[in-house]
């Protein structure tokens, strides 16, 4: 129910009527405005200071310029290195074979198994070779009881038989000048002096022989020299039969690791086929291409950090001992052989390897990220530099290049402000604002 009062018309002086009315009945004043107006006067209070702050913000960005991701030149340590990926294989691989054509009989070792130098690796069967042995160890027995009987019984019998013409030549030259005397006085007959001279003759003849006997059994005679010819040869007989025996045998000639093998008993064997890969012990490289746009930066004797592929959390060291002084046209790459002093026990021959070679080491130097840089792989790089709040095209120099970084040599200063390569292509001479980008790598060393 209301309880206002109605309203009701007075005179007032002048002629003008005043009208009492009832407060649920007044006319709206701004005093007394409802929440539905206040909030639409806020909305339009909101849009205009919007639209301010936006003129505002346009003004500065026609001003100052946008603001870009920016890198910020500073002073670090830089090491650059070449990655390449490549196998490990040993100076030398040693093919073993058979000399001799035989049946393999027995095969003690395996595929994989590291064996020591003159260990066993194949049997062939040596029965045969075993015949020809004993029969060259009869020859060189008979050659040397031949040797033997010369110089024990040969050379004795001519010398004695030699002493025995002498003397008879001497009793003979005596019995032949008495007579050749008796003969002047005519005691004795012609026929008489005749067998004196003959039987002189016939006894110088007898020494003659013994002589020539004596001299051939003596180490420089003939015969002793052919009997000596018959037992060298019957030695190197035997020699060549020894040698086909241990022909049976294949061992190996250095300590190493069996990589291959191509043979199973009771095969057939013939001289130049390769029956097993051994790879030396105690002498590991690491073979790798490298890219021929950096070739130049390589050097003999840098050092390197390497990890197999099987064991990626592992690292060993290396060093650059060969570069091919031939680039491979098809790949456009160079062969890089790295030795490795100390090979780790996990090392297989073959393994896929990483390869990081250290070239160029630089401390407190100026650095840039390297995706600031634009062009850097050709001979006039630049970057884009805020200078004065405008962006500046300026030309530098490179210098050694790390992980994210290069180093800065020419054209730039520590502090200096270079625009980031994502903003794209940014006009020269256009006015923008830094926003540095935070480094979040950690220093170089």
């Amino acid at each position: 129910m209301t309880t206002g009062k109605l309203s009701r018309r007075r005179e007032r002086p002048g002629g003008v009527v005043a009208r009492l009315v009832h407060p649920a009945v007044l006319p709206e004043s701004p005093a007394s405005t409802s929440p539905r107006s206040t909030s639409k006067r806020w909305s339009v209070i909101a849009v205009l200071a919007v639209v301010g702050l936006a003129g505002v913000y346009g003004l500065a960005q026609w001003l100052l310029g946008p603001k870009l991701p920016a890198y910020v030149v500073a002073k670090g340590d830089v090491l650059q290195t070449i990655v390449a990926s490549g196998r490990v294989e040993t100076p030398l691989r040693v093919d073993i074979g058979s000399q001799i054509t035989g049946t393999v009989a027995t095969i003690p070792v395996a595929e994989g198994q590291s064996v020591k130098a003159r260990q066993l690796l194949i049997a062939l069967e040596d029965s045969e070779a075993k015949a020809s042995v004993a029969a060259a160890r009869a020859l060189v027995v008979q050659a040397q009881a031949r040797l033997k009987q010369i110089r024990e019984v040969a050379l004795p019998a001519a010398q004695q038989a030699l002493r025995r013409a002498q003397a008879n030549l001497l009793n003979s030259r005596k019995q032949y000048e008495r007579v050749r005397e008796l003969k002047a006085t005519g005691i004795v007959s012609q026929s008489q002096f005749d067998d004196a001279a003959t039987n002189l003759e016939l006894a110088e003849s007898e020494v003659r022989t013994a002589q020539l006997q004596v001299q051939t059994n003596q180490p420089d005679g003939g015969d002793y020299l052919v009997a000596t010819t018959t037992l060298q040869q019957a030695q190197a007989s035997l020699g060549a039969a020894l040698a086909k025996v241990s022909y049976t045998r294949i061992e190996a000639p250095v300590d190493g690791t069996l990589i291959a093998r191509d043979v199973e008993r009771g095969d057939v064997v013939q001289p130049g086929k390769a029956l097993m890969v051994l790879s030396p012990a105690g002498h590991t490289q690491l073979v790798v291409q490298i890219d021929e746009k950096n070739l130049a930066n390589l050097r003999l004797g840098q050092r390197a950090l390497a990890s197999a592929d099987a064991y990626p959390d592992r690292q060993f060291s290396a060093e650059v001992v060969y570069m091919n002084p031939a680039v491979d046209a098809a790949r456009g790459s160079v062969e890089v052989k790295l030795d490795v002093s100390v090979p780790p026990a996990y090392l297989r021959q073959d393994m896929t390897v990483s390869v990081d070679i250290e070239v160029a080491r630089r401390a407190n130097t100026l650095l840039l990220a390297a995706e600031a840089v634009h062009d850097s792989g050709s001979t006039a790089p630049w970057v884009m530099k805020i200078d004065g709040g405008k962006a500046r095209r300026q030309p530098v120099t490179l210098g050694a290049r790390g992980t994210g970084k290069v180093e800065i040599l020419q054209g730039l200063q520590a502090g200096d402000l270079v625009i980031s390569s994502i903003n794209g292509k940014v006009p020269e001479g256009k006015r923008v604002r830094a926003a540095p980008i935070a480094d979040k790598q950690a220093p170089m060393k």
